[in-house]
């Protein structure tokens, strides 16, 4: 008789295994039973028994059952699925969530308009550039703006173990509002379009000229800008580019115009362009600039929007990657329009924990107007009365402290290990930085001069050499430049000062002199005035219509940031102890080796009874470091007393008799 399976199997194990082998293996199959079946058969019946659990906890037998212990609270969990049901599932989800946001996408935004060409014929081709969209600014200035790639794990560091998120240097003023564009002007060009008679005039007006001296074109189109119109013809082939050149008065005489500008040949082109005034030309409003699309949405570190080129495109640049700017132009053709068109950009976009400004203004009242955004945006020395700059002298003190702040924040970067402030301010947001041992968030600094040429006839070197400094250093650790005159000669703007000054923006000119100092070419003295400027950095030349901003939206701006809660004071730069307060640090001041002006300058304090070092520098016509060193001699010879502050010094000599007994010995 055939004995069964399992019995054979029984004795091939026990015989082979042992009776402990085969126990051994009957309770390995046992265990690999009950891992397979937990997941499914016997997760059932643990979940039965929590319903019933949860019944009966929701139908309590008797009112004193809720005086005892609370029972703790038990959380259902889910029951595991098998990996093909889970794929499943997570497919299902996807299409769900597609479905839906299929529903929630919302309307783009409107692109701009595509350029509308016109043909008039005759190989003549009109085109009407279109602008940038405007945003729908109605919304909080300061709504948050959600970011998908940020992460709570890249957010977080843990501090004595506990969770710290991100440095926020925006937090001191976390309620401040910027501008709304309501506070800029609109202005309504009405129904001003495109003249196409007055184009087609000048389009024959350019080919009769050119046909009388001889010079035949193929093709000629025209663009439209808000003030100039460019016109852009192709030579028939063997005709001299240099010829058309050298017939630039011929064609403003023909056409009557202001001024033109022949560019032979058209950078990227093979066409020889003709810019010619509008008769009837349109403002370009701050507002438009501020409320594009583009300005909006731009991602700069420093973005500044200076208007509109001659395509009708809004103009952009970044300050950063300039790193500094040379602004030049003759008297009301549009220099301080704008500078305040720069300041207005900032402030529309940067916040006061980014970014503060040093204002030197020697005229006085050009920027008198952004006082009121002292304590939001702008730097001083820690002893001095007014953030905007006026004093010769406090100009030199500003500047050497800037190369101070310039020299501290390379420390700084080398101590964090980075090479640029952007860097070292997203390592010290991460909490990668301990501010016990002097780390801070560094802002950007903007330097605005106005009107250089009055410090460099008033201080000389000592304004240029520092200025040199931080034009050459100061990119990598934030701090720039920007420099205005109305006089670009060669002795105001010097190779010192145009060498680190890669860009520049030249509004008109009286000369083609003024107009090759500034831009290393012609061009800015045929500019038409009113805002139009010429653009250079590099050998990239582009004209631009300057945004107009005028006096009250300015006012408007600063009086709506400076309403708001602000710092407790203005962002102080490092005190800047100067030569003469080293060499009284050192503690000997060398009275063998006097100056030469020491009698006079004794002889100046005691009789006006006033130990100003200004004083010593208005009379004599010298610069503050030597002022300095001559008010150290006069304390160390017992005439005036220690410094007080911003303070006056005390004058110690009553008479002229008992000077003259101290000068004697």
């Amino acid at each position: 008789m055939t004995q069964p399976y399992g019995f054979s199997i029984e004795i091939i194990l026990k015989n082979a295994l042992g009776v402990p082998g085969v126990i051994m293996v009957i309770l390995v199959l046992l265990i690999v039973f009950i891992v397979i079946v937990r997941a499914t058969s016997v997760q059932v019946f643990h979940n039965a028994f929590r319903r019933k659990d949860k019944e009966s906890s929701e139908n309590p037998p008797d009112e004193m059952d809720y005086l005892g212990e609370p029972e703790e609270e038990i959380i259902e969990e889910k029951p595991k699925q098998s990996w093909f049901a889970s794929l499943i599932e997570k497919k299902q989800k996807a299409v769900d969530f597609l479905d839906v946001e299929k529903e929630l996408t919302l309307q783009p935004a409107n692109e701009r308009p595509v350029s509308t060409s016109v043909n008039m014929g005759d190989d003549f081709e009109i085109v009407y550039p279109g602008g940038d969209a405007d945003y729908n600014l109605n919304e909080p200035a300061n709504a948050p703006i959600a970011n998908d790639e940020s992460s709570d794990e890249d957010a977080e560091e843990f501090v004595d173990g506990e969770q710290v998120e991100d440095f926020d240097p925006k937090l001191d003023l976390s309620s401040f509002a910027f501008p709304s564009t309501d506070l800029l002007r609109f202005y309504d060009n009405g129904t001003k379009g495109v003249d196409f008679e007055e184009q087609k005039e000048n389009k024959e007006k350019i080919i009769t000229t050119l046909r009388n001296y001889g010079i035949e074109i193929t093709s000629i189109k025209a663009t439209v800008g808000p003030t100039i119109t460019l016109y852009e013809i192709v030579p028939q082939a063997g005709v001299r580019i240099s010829k058309i050149r050298n017939l630039e008065d011929d064609i403003a005489l023909s056409l009557s115009a202001l001024g033109i500008r022949i560019i032979a040949p058209m950078p990227g082109k093979g066409t020889i362009g003709i810019e010619v005034p509008n008769k009837d030309p349109q403002i370009v409003s701050m507002q438009s600039v501020i409320a594009s699309k583009r300005f909006q949405e731009c991602a700069y570190d420093l973005p500044v929007a200076l208007g509109k080129t001659i395509t009708n495109e809004i103009f952009m640049f970044d300050l950063c990657k300039m790193p500094h700017l040379l602004v030049a132009g003759a008297t009301g053709q549009g220099k301080s329009v704008g500078l305040n068109a720069i300041i207005t950009s900032l402030l529309y976009k940067k916040h006061p924990a980014e970014m503060k400004m040093v204002l030197v203004d020697p005229k006085m009242v050009e920027f008198n107007i952004y006082s009121t955004i002292e304590k939001h945006y702008l730097a001083k020395l820690p002893d001095a009365e007014k953030a905007i700059i006026t004093d010769v002298t406090k100009v030199t003190q500003t500047l050497n402290s800037l190369t101070k702040e310039m020299d501290d924040r390379y420390e700084l970067l080398m101590e964090a290990h980075v090479r640029t402030i952007k860097e070292y301010n997203e390592k010290f947001k991460k909490r990668k930085l301990n501010p016990l041992k002097g780390h801070r968030f560094l802002p950007y600094i903007v330097v605005i001069i106005d009107e250089f040429g009055d410090l460099i006839m008033t201080a000389g070197k000592e304004i240029e050499m520092p200025i040199a400094r931080i034009a050459q250093k100061a990119r990598a650790v934030g701090i720039h430049m920007i420099i205005a005159t109305q006089r670009p000669t060669t002795n105001i703007i010097t190779g010192t000062i145009k060498a680190n000054f890669p860009a520049r923006m030249a509004f008109r000119v009286t000369s083609q002199i003024d107009s090759r100092t500034i831009l290393d070419m012609a061009g800015a003295n045929q500019l038409i005035g009113r805002g139009d400027l010429l653009f250079s950095q590099g050998s990239d030349l582009v004209r631009i219509q300057c945004a107009f901003v005028d006096t009250p939206e300015v006012e408007g701006i600063a009086q709506y940031i400076g309403n708001q809660r602000g710092y407790s004071r203005a962002f102080e730069l490092p005190e800047y102890l100067g030569d003469s307060a080293d060499s009284k640090l050192g503690g000997e001041v060398d009275l063998g080796d006097k100056d030469p002006l020491f009698d006079e300058a004794a002889r100046l304090i005691v009789v006006h009874q006033q130990g100003s070092t200004s004083l010593i520098q208005r009379k004599f016509s010298i610069g503050y470091n030597r002022a300095g060193r001559l008010m150290d001699q006069l304390e160390r010879a017992g005439i005036v007393g220690p410094t007080q502050g911003s303070k006056p010094r005390e004058v110690l000599i009553g008479d002229e008799y008992h000077l003259e007994q101290i000068l004697n010995k």
